[in-house]
């Protein structure tokens, strides 16, 4: 392992970044790491009811970290994958733990529970820093909340930080995401004019713990297990409804007609659904950079790449993008080669993920003659391939390994 000393700069304290903080300070003891993030820390963060779907693999690397609110998640053990009005029987994939020999898939739990268990692990680690401090070195942590950063310059070797003072650190990791619609655009853009609607709906006769994708003629329709507000409470759900921007079917309809609606869209296997929550929209489209590292800067999560929803695995990428940038530091003494290092080891995990949701994202907007004859067949083969199914179902838990 490396024992070179580095100053570390972190932008943005939301998972992907408060997760890189936490693995850093515990795997690069003379490392000295700064947060930066623009909300105060006053923020309740905790009440942030967005919806996360974690893979098994990210689930593990947040036990590892002692910042994952196991008692606030759902635990995801079978995904059901199928089209509407399917043209032949068994076009559908189905993918239980049970049979890739795991407790689960994934998880669903809520942004808020999320960032506030990762940034009350970060706030005890800076609070204990005494303990790790390198007084030759002067090594520690600290924080930054309510301090946006301005700019970040390139030296020769490192970068300048500009959060209202400047300061020279080793090396910048920018981990603010943001929604496709507020981002500058990155080297690779495309917009898929395609709405999502997000929100939560309840279910009558749903399994629990189970998973929908759903694809439809307008896009896909996504359910993700949510906990139970109460013993015996009814089942609920996390709903992303991806329809075509310039076709919404959603937008003029009332609660009552979005139920009857989503009646005819899913499958029995989902339940049937008896209530649905307000919901909100926003655009969807690709954005990313060709690379994640630049100098002495190293983009990561949605700052490096924004993707499609159709896969659930934006903030999954992240946290593999953090897990390998800290492992390259902790064992090649050398700062700029182990940023080589990471660019190459995420090379295959993130271009197959891109690509892939690019590709699935796109087919939605294809109006061709025996397209859902096709994807039927597709999903058809895959469910009866099982070492193929298998190996997808490793993909999606861990990534390229």
């Amino acid at each position: 392992m490396t024992e070179r000393a580095m100053r570390i700069a972190v932008v943005g304290a939301g998972p992907v970044g408060l997760a890189l903080a936490l693995h850093a300070a515990r795997c690069l003891p003379r490392a000295s790491i700064t947060l930066f993030d623009a909300r105060s820390l006053e923020a309740n963060v905790s009440t942030d009811p967005r919806t996360l779907a974690l893979a098994l693999g990210s689930v593990q690397l947040l036990q590892r970290l002692q910042a994952w609110p196991g008692e606030a998640a759902q635990a995801i053990t079978r995904v059901h994958v199928s089209q509407t009005a399917p043209t032949l029987a068994g076009a559908e994939v189905t993918i239980d733990a049970a049979s890739q020999g795991v407790p689960m898939l994934g998880a669903v739990l809520s942004y808020g529970a999320l960032v506030a268990s990762l940034q009350q692990a970060w706030l005890a680690l800076v609070a204990s820093d005494g303990a790790r401090l390198d007084t030759r070195l002067g090594t520690r942590l600290s924080t930054r909340f309510g301090t946006p950063v301005a700019a970040i310059k390139a030296l020769v070797a490192g970068v300048e930080v500009d959060a209202g003072v400047a300061e020279v650190f080793d090396l910048a990791v920018v981990a603010e995401g943001g929604v496709f619609s507020a981002q500058a655009r990155k080297a690779l853009v495309h917009d898929y004019h395609q709405t999502a609607w997000v929100g939560t709906v309840t279910l009558d006769g749903a399994v629990p713990g189970t998973a929908i994708e759903r694809f439809t003629r307008h896009g896909p329709l996504a359910l993700l297990p949510l906990p139970l507000s109460t013993p015996g409470a009814a089942q609920r759900a996390a709903m992303v409804w991806c329809v075509d921007s310039h076709d919404d079917p959603v937008r003029e309809l009332d609660d009552a007609q979005r139920i009857t609606v989503l009646g005819t869209l899913l499958p029995a296997t989902a339940g049937r659904v008896t209530a649905i929550s307000p919901l909100k929209h926003f655009a969807l489209g690709l954005n990313a950079e060709r690379t994640l590292v630049a100098g002495r800067t190293v983009r990561i999560g949605n700052a490096a790449q924004t993707l499609h929803p159709v896969a659930g695995q934006g903030l999954n990428l992240g946290l593999r993008d953090a897990y390998a940038l800290v492992a390259a530091l902790r064992f090649d003494a050398d700062i700029d080669a182990a940023l080589r290092g990471v660019e190459w080891a995420r090379g295959a995990d993130r271009w197959a993920m891109i690509f892939a949701t690019d590709f699935l994202a796109r087919s939605f907007t294809w109006r061709l003659p025996g397209l859902e004859l096709a994807r039927g067949l597709a999903l058809k083969a895959l469910q009866a391939a099982t070492p193929v199914k298998a190996a997808l179902a490793r993909h999606m838990m861990f990534g390229s390994r």
